[in-house]
């Protein structure tokens, strides 16, 4: 029987969520004015955005602009890797927000190589495969690195496995 790995998730980085936060504070701060110009707080602000016309409505617009914030915040959360129990997964964003989704099995997987920065999988085929940046890094290196000493998948670089035994697993009280 093979090793099969528990089921884990390394989203992306906290940079790489910035952009989407920035949007979703525009967005609110526009809400926020289209509120205020509709209770009549400012006279100016009700006179350019609620009384002037407009080919879209300040509501639609600030509508459609929280809406399309909170798709962009979830489309960069949706990035990274997934470690799942017969493959490694890893997703990004390509060009114009369309979803890139990965799946290499643990058999295609002839060699894993740990740099500084990246993880970069060497495939069956001859390709080399890079990970995407992910926050934790360390985290997802430690894991692979367990998963190819179970498969025996050859490893270049990396850390090294952790031999010291779990808490209580060797008592020497037992008798």
């Amino acid at each position: 029987m093979t090793y099969r790995p528990a089921e884990s998730m390394f989203g992306p980085p906290f940079s790489a969520r910035i952009p989407s936060m920035l949007y979703l504070a525009v967005a609110l701060v526009v809400v926020l004015m289209v509120a205020s110009a509709e209770a009549g707080q400012s006279a100016a602000l009700r006179a350019y955005l609620i009384e002037r016309p407009h080919p879209i409505e300040a509501r639609t617009f600030a509508a459609l602009l929280v809406l399309g914030a909170l798709a962009s915040l979830v489309r960069s959360n949706m990035r990274g890797v997934r470690i799942r129990g017969d493959a490694v997964e890893y997703r990004d964003v390509a060009t114009l927000g369309w979803p890139k989704v990965r799946r290499y099995k643990w058999a295609q997987i002839d060699r894993i190589i740990f740099e500084d920065s990246s993880i970069a999988l060497d495939l069956w085929d001859g390709t080399r495969a890079f990970l995407p940046v992910v926050s934790d890094l360390r985290g997802l290196s430690s894991v692979l690195e367990t998963i190819a000493a179970a498969r025996a998948i050859p490893v270049k670089g990396g850390a090294g496995l952790d031999e010291i035994p779990e808490s209580g697993e060797f008592d020497t009280d037992a008798p």
